[in-house]
């Protein structure tokens, strides 16, 4: 045995005394092959050093696993559940003392089993070089798994680029750094630079009424401008999540016409918010700003922006893909965790504008030169993009035209994620060292612990330095004052759970898996693998009341009432139906609980929070009951966040 691995000693036990019990020595490379009994958990005790680097991999043969990994102190370090039964599941530590480690295998789904095999693929020091780092938080990444590129830019030129799995599985493609890669939401900014681009060509004027470009859409009494577009401040229902709730399958890549976006709005009875008044991340203004675009220019947006914007920056891998049949030559193919493992996925239709460009890292070099020389467009163009939005009410949304603006541990950055149906991106710009960096994956279920270790890595030292999350202790009598439900009330009443696991609190959206909160302070909270932050606030209670969830803006919730009087769920049964959406619903009762039926997604559960008001999973998060004055029921508003209060009649048993 190698001496780098002498220290590893593993320790297959099981947890009933009637199966086998295996121990031996286990080298990289090496197969176990097991058993895994229904509702029962492997246990596999590794001896390691401190500071070493471990990557495993458990191929789910027959079972869909979790893996969680303990160390010498009986704290968790990792859980992994990323990938469906057939995939293989693949888990990354380091440790920071020396002792036994503790890795458990168990089923995810209650009283299920099967095959698994279960191997060490790498024990090594823990990396000290930026690049190492990346490369070792890239390690849930295999050549028989979706992969993901990883780009560093300093002054516009790329300072470090690597690719890591498969672009493509079904021809063993590798995800090299030029492999164009849909960006999702990140694309957001491009459309922004065009509309500002455009004015300061004098096209026209950001604070043109939308009315002027698009007569087709219905006049609300308020002036909606080309700007509220941009900033996700139109009132306008974000026409992804109204065909979801429609019944549209967006998961299995269900059609969706770029007619249709203009036909959710047509349909629309009332504004969601007044415009300028509430900021609410939304698709359907980015999208109409591209029939802005073409109206302006005449031709057709995706060869507009080519024309004008990719190629004159040097950008030649970079397309904006304005329907899922186009082919982008050398493209990464978009994978999903699924029954047998990774499945293939078509990007979402009608995403251009609001999404639907791909490119290279080193096209997007490229683009954040620009932002430092301006050299398209000129400074004006610049801080238009990059001047926050202040809505009517004086307060500022830190979001531009396409850019969330904000600082990160006192370093000014302008940064956006984004997502696909599949792919998911990463973009970050720090202008005040002309440097940045992204990250961008084919696969749903990327880390993303990833685009914070480049981040620590490559820019850390220019950032103040923070308590690192090991080292904030809080009380579990402190965290036991957070534990509760609690409403998001932006975020169409969807409800979120917290727990307390021993002492690791722990986050589950309904319908989701729990994932785990690390603590940075007494009150605020990382969650783990996203990139997203949690703030609890007591108002000076025992108890929080309060909950602020950190992702795309900041979205507030409210702890609810638990001690309910008794609701008698089965008076909500019925049959509704909703005109704008042309869609019926059915409310049944299942055994003890009210479901919600839809011919194209079957039942999800609808859960009881207060008065007429219940919360659920997609495609519904809220749903709140209408009474005439008899008391009896009439319909009720739906929502899921960004489309809200659509409408739904009774219209019988």
């Amino acid at each position: 045995m190698k001496a780098c691995f002498a220290f590893l000693l593993l320790v297959v036990l099981s947890l009933t005394p009637l199966a086998a019990q295996q121990t031996g020595r286990l080298e990289p490379g090496q197969v176990v092959s097991a058993t895994l009994p229904a509702g029962d958990t492997l246990v596999y005790d590794l001896e390691l050093a401190e500071g070493r680097f471990v990557v495993g991999r458990v191929e789910q043969e027959g079972v869909d696993v979790m893996v969680t990994v303990t160390g010498p102190g009986g704290d968790r370090v990792v859980r992994a559940s990323r990938v469906g039964k057939g995939g293989p599941e693949i888990f990354t530590f380091s440790t920071e003392a020396a002792g036994r480690y503790r890795v458990e295998v168990a089923p995810v789904t209650e009283g299920a089993g099967g095959a698994v095999q279960v191997r060490l693929l790498r024990s090594e020091p823990v990396a000290t070089t930026p690049e190492g780092k990346v490369d070792q938080a890239a390690a849930y990444f295999a050549e028989d798994t979706p992969g993901a590129v990883v780009g560093v830019v300093r002054g516009g030129e790329l300072a470090f680029i690597r690719g890591y799995g498969a672009a493509d599985l079904t021809h063993g493609v590798p995800f090299d750094p030029d492999t164009p890669t849909n960006i999702g939401s990140t694309s957001k900014q491009f459309t922004g630079f065009a509309l500002a681009l455009l004015a300061s060509r004098g096209a026209l004027s950001l604070d043109d009424e939308v009315h002027t470009y698009i007569p087709e859409l219905p006049d609300f009494g308020k002036p909606i401008t080309v700007r509220n577009l941009l900033s996700h401040t139109t009132g306008y229902r974000e026409f992804v999540n109204t065909l979801i709730i429609a019944g549209r399958q967006v998961l299995q890549s269900d059609y969706i016409s770029p007619d249709e976006m203009i036909e959710v709005v047509q349909r629309q009875t009332a504004l969601q918010n007044e415009p300028g008044g509430e900021f609410n991340y939304n698709n359907t203004g980015f999208s109409l700003a591209t029939r802005v675009v073409e109206k302006v220019t005449g031709r057709p947006f995706s060869e507009w922006m080519r024309d004008e914007v990719f190629l004159p920056l040097g950008m030649t891998r970079t397309w904006v893909r304005a329907s899922p049949s186009q082919i982008i030559p050398g493209r990464s193919v978009g994978y999903i965790p699924g029954e047998g493992g990774f499945q293939e996925v078509r990007d979402l239709h009608a995403a251009q504008g609001a999404g639907g460009i791909y490119t290279t890292p080193s096209d997007m070099a490229r683009w954040m030169r620009n932002f430092k020389t301006a050299e398209l467009g000129g400074p004006e163009v610049i801080q238009a993009l990059t001047t926050p939005y202040t809505l009517t009410n004086g307060e500022s949304t830190n979001y531009g035209l396409g850019l969330f603006l904000d600082t990160n541990r006192g370093l000014r950055r302008w940064q956006h994620g984004g997502n696909d149906i599949a792919h998911s991106s990463t973009f970050i710009y720090y202008p005040d060292l002309d440097a940045g960096y992204v990250v961008f994956s084919n696969y749903q279920g990327v880390p993303g612990g990833i685009a914070g270790t480049v981040a620590e890595a490559f820019f850390g030292e220019h950032m103040e330095p923070i308590e690192r999350a090991a080292g904030v202790n809080v009380p579990v009598a402190t965290l036991r004052r957070y534990v509760g439900r609690y409403e998001m009330t932006t975020l169409g009443g969807l409800v979120v759970s917290v727990e307390l696991e021993g002492q690791q609190l722990r986050i589950q959206v309904a319908g989701q898996p729990a994932t785990a909160l690390t603590p940075t302070s007494d009150t605020t909270f990382s969650v783990e693998g996203a990139p997203a932050r949690v703030t609890f606030h007591r108002d000076g209670g025992e108890i929080a009341e309060r909950v602020t969830f950190h992702q795309d803006g900041d979205h507030p919730g409210r702890r609810m009432v638990e001690d309910r009087p008794a609701v008698d769920l089965a008076s909500f049964e019925g049959r509704y139906f909703s005109e704008e959406l042309e869609t019926f619903y059915e409310l049944r009762m299942e055994e003890d609980r009210l479901v919600v039926r839809h011919r194209r997604f079957g039942t999800a559960p609808l859960t009881h929070t207060e008065g007429d008001t219940f919360s659920g999973t997609m495609p519904v998060t809220q749903v709140v009951f209408s009474r005439d004055g008899q008391g009896r029921i009439t319909g009720f508003h739906a929502g899921n966040g960004r489309a809200r209060d659509i409408w739904f009649q009774k219209v019988g048993r």
